[in-house]
């Protein structure tokens, strides 16, 4: 068998400069995205800054906004596919973006709740 495509380093290097597109459009076409990277830069130094806390505590409230962050680029991701294919109104084109939203809204309650639970744990 042939084989096909990039492999090594080389393909890592591509992945590399795949993903920062996907970085580059995310900002420029999704508002969600922009304000959302924001807050999850100001929690992740929020979280490296809170005195005393345990480094799982630290490490859950960091690593969960960038949860979030991986959500809304999946539901940006399913949004541009379904746009693709024309702007008149389809239920199942409703429903894919529906359903990419409310992925995005479960993952900001989780990282909500955690950072309450662990704030309150720590704190009160």
């Amino acid at each position: 068998m042939a084989k096909t495509g990039n492999t090594g380093i080389k393909r890592i290097v591509y992945a590399g400069k795949y993903s920062m597109q996907g970085f580059r459009a995310a900002w420029k076409n999704e508002a969600a995205f922009r304000q959302e990277l924001i807050a999850t830069f100001i929690l992740t130094l929020l979280a490296v800054l809170l005195p005393d806390l345990p480094l799982l505590d630290r490490f859950l409230l960091a690593v969960f906004p960038w949860l979030v962050m991986t959500v809304e680029i999946l539901n940006s991701a399913i949004e541009a596919v379904v746009d693709r294919f024309g702007d008149e109104w389809n239920e199942l084109s409703g429903r894919a973006k529906d359903m990419g939203s409310a992925a995005v809204f479960i993952m900001l309650m989780v990282t909500l709740a955690s950072w309450i639970v662990i704030l309150v744990k720590n704190y009160c």
